[in-house]
């Protein structure tokens, strides 16, 4: 999932994984014993992840409870390096009980070398009940599963604001075509630019952009194509790839419509991605695309999140106009992956991957997950109950992020970097060649 606690982490992730394949499993698989003893009879469960600060708390928080019930003590470890620490950790035979992954392709890649278990039949159970098949897919290598999913993410919101609109007589597009006339509408009403956009984010900077362009290839040109992109079928050379990123450019590239309170096109590299929502709070800008996690941002800078509040969200409309293209989403999340096969590692991933636990957290505030068994009405927010409730409808055409599921020396690599010389003016062709060339040979 692509949130502050996660993109800062991707770059170049997958290097010491890449180094496993080549030494071996030279500390063979997660032990099947590493669930240890607290030293007071009762057991000890350690998972490592990225969810870091306030979140990390939270986390503790949702299943503090359950811990004291089932007498099991969950110890949580977080780390701005999971990525190559996780690898390292497993090759070296000392990995966590249970690990959340934010990508689903890293996941894929330890199930692969052998370092995980396969989920337990419990795990199983609540994945067929809870999650959808294009979920189950993202835990799954080789028709196994390995992990369930976690919390999740809605892409492709549009955020702006109801009073801005009202004055204006603005409505929310109902086809790509409308949004760039609503864009070109409000840059003639205002003499201003529209959009706020920021692409920084440390090592990571660029995945805003990225999340974009996975929008529009999935609206543009559907899952079949969406699907062979991420599977390195469909080239980013291909014709389809680079409309969606000429679309895209009628935005981003266009000095009259960005970089509100910020510039020009020329700072949307370096503009922070959390901070265009004080823009949009003050009213220095109209328009801004990002994730359902850029709620908490929004309130953060002083704004309420509603229909009738400070700001407020439509989704990227599709091509094709209508209702419909609402339920055509991408989006992000975390796997929990076992490298235990203990009873207690089974019962807390089960727990994990169960309603109880999805309730428990999202009543917390702040995040949403797609398990079924979740009450929409415990999120904090509207934008985030609407959000479950997309994810949960069985009409939703739902994509994982394609950078996250693509090898990292693409996804994390060459794609972020594209997306930050794109904006910066290289030419698309050139662009989408220097994204390529990260693809792996084998």
């Amino acid at each position: 999932m692509k949130t502050p606690r996660t993109r800062l982490l991707t770059a170049g992730s997958l290097l010491a994984v890449g180094g496993l394949a080549l030494a071996g499993c030279s500390g063979g698989p997660g032990s099947t014993d590493t669930g240890g003893s607290d030293g007071g009879g009762g057991d000890v469960v350690t998972i490592y992840g990225t969810i870091a600060d306030t979140e990390a708390q939270l986390l503790e928080q949702s299943w503090a409870d359950w811990e004291e019930e089932n007498g099991i003590d969950i110890q949580y470890e977080a780390s701005k390096e999971f990525e190559a620490q996780i690898a390292v950790r497993a090759q070296g035979g000392t990995p966590p009980d249970l690990a959340i992954f934010p990508q689903p392709g890293l996941l894929k890649d330890m199930a692969e070398l052998g370092f995980l278990k396969p989920a337990p039949e419990s795990v199983i159970q609540n994945v067929e009940e809870y999650w959808s098949e294009d979920w189950a897919q993202y835990g799954t290598y080789d028709g196994t599963l390995y992990g369930a999913p976690l919390m999740a993410s809605v892409k492709g919101w549009i955020w702006y604001s109801p009073a801005f609109f009202a004055e204006h007589g603005y409505e929310a597009p109902s086809d790509w075509q409308g949004l760039l006339d609503l864009t070109a509408q409000i840059q003639a009403d205002t003499g201003t630019a529209p959009w706020c956009v920021g692409f920084g984010s440390d090592a990571a900077t660029g995945w805003p952009g990225t999340d974009w362009v996975e929008d529009l290839v999935l609206r543009q040109s559907g899952t079949d194509v969406y699907d062979g992109w991420v599977d390195g079928e469909v080239p980013f050379t291909d014709p389809q790839i680079a409309s969606a990123f000429e679309e895209v450019g009628k935005i981003l590239k266009n000095p009259d419509y960005v970089n509100a309170g910020f510039g020009g096109t020329d700072t949307i590299v370096t503009t922070p991605f959390g901070d265009p929502a004080n823009a949009l709070v003050s009213g220095e800008c109209a328009l801004h695309h990002q994730a359902s996690f850029f709620d908490g941002f929004i309130t953060d800078a002083g704004g309420t999140v509603a229909e009738d509040g400070d700001i407020w969200a439509f989704l990227t409309p599709g091509f094709g106009g209508g209702s419909g293209d609402g339920a055509v989403v991408t989006g992000g999340g975390e796997i929990v992956g076992a490298f235990s096969d203990s009873e207690a590692t089974q019962k807390v991933q089960t727990y994990l991957s169960s309603p109880e636990w999805a309730n428990s957290r999202v009543s917390l505030g702040g995040v949403i997950s797609a398990n079924k068994g979740l009450d929409p009405s415990n999120a904090s927010s509207n934008i985030l109950t609407e959000a479950i409730s997309i994810l949960q409808d069985d009409g939703t055409t739902f994509r994982f992020d394609a950078s996250d599921l693509m090898p990292s020396s693409v996804g994390t690599n060459t794609f972020f970097k594209g997306m930050n010389d794109w904006v910066n003016g290289t030419d698309t062709a050139t662009v989408l060649q220097q994204i390529q060339s990260g693809w792996p040979s084998s």
